[in-house]
């Protein structure tokens, strides 16, 4: 059974990859005939130095992973193969959620937290119900590739991860509030964070 749940952990994480370079491209190309971004970055250079040692953690896990699976078997937690299971199902879903977040959203993504002039308030798609969806998919796309894996080092980035959006959400929202207004707080009123209300 552990080489299908290999196969799976490779399928989510490259969809996520595959995925995100898509949307990036996408977004660089509409975003071409745009005015310059209205507001710098929001968050500090701490902020980029966990991101990029999360990265860094993340492509060495990958390489291991890969290329020397018993090393990384020394990290690995004895969940049962049903919750793996639960794990590939989450990703899928996760895959899903993200997909259809960035396809809403558009050309009003952005990397480091900034607006720009021409940007509008997203009320459709996921954002309907919920302000985050792409931190909430991100997420569901960590603990899916963690419980796929059964390894305790992705638990920990899965951990570091939660306690950055949770910094950052609150910061991305303050952020929204000085571009919409009084529209946002009425749209913070009728949605959720990471959960419908």
């Amino acid at each position: 059974m552990e080489p299908l749940f290999r196969i799976a952990f490779w399928s989510v994480f490259a969809g996520m990859i595959v995925m995100q370079a898509y949307f990036a491209l996408e977004v660089r190309r509409a975003q071409s005939g745009l005015a310059p971004r209205k507001t710098p970055g929001r968050e500090g250079k701490a902020c980029a130095v966990v991101r990029a040692v999360r990265s860094l953690a993340l492509v060495v896990f990958l390489v291991l992973y890969a290329g020397a699976p018993l090393r990384v078997r020394v990290l690995s937690v004895p969940f049962p193969e049903w919750l793996r299971w639960v794990g590939i199902a989450l990703g899928v879903i996760s895959l899903a959620l993200y997909a259809w977040s960035r396809a809403t959203l558009g050309r009003a993504w952005s990397s480091p937290l900034q607006t720009h002039e021409e940007q509008h308030l997203v009320t459709t798609g996921p954002y309907a119900r919920i302000r985050h969806p792409i931190y909430l998919a991100l997420l569901g796309f960590l603990t899916s590739i963690a419980l796929i894996a059964t390894n305790g080092f992705l638990i920990v980035v899965l951990a570091f991860s939660m306690v950055d959006l949770s910094l950052r959400m609150p910061t991305e929202e303050q952020m929204m509030i000085e571009k919409f207004g009084e529209d946002y707080r009425a749209y913070m009123q009728k949605t959720g964070r990471l959960l419908p209300r």
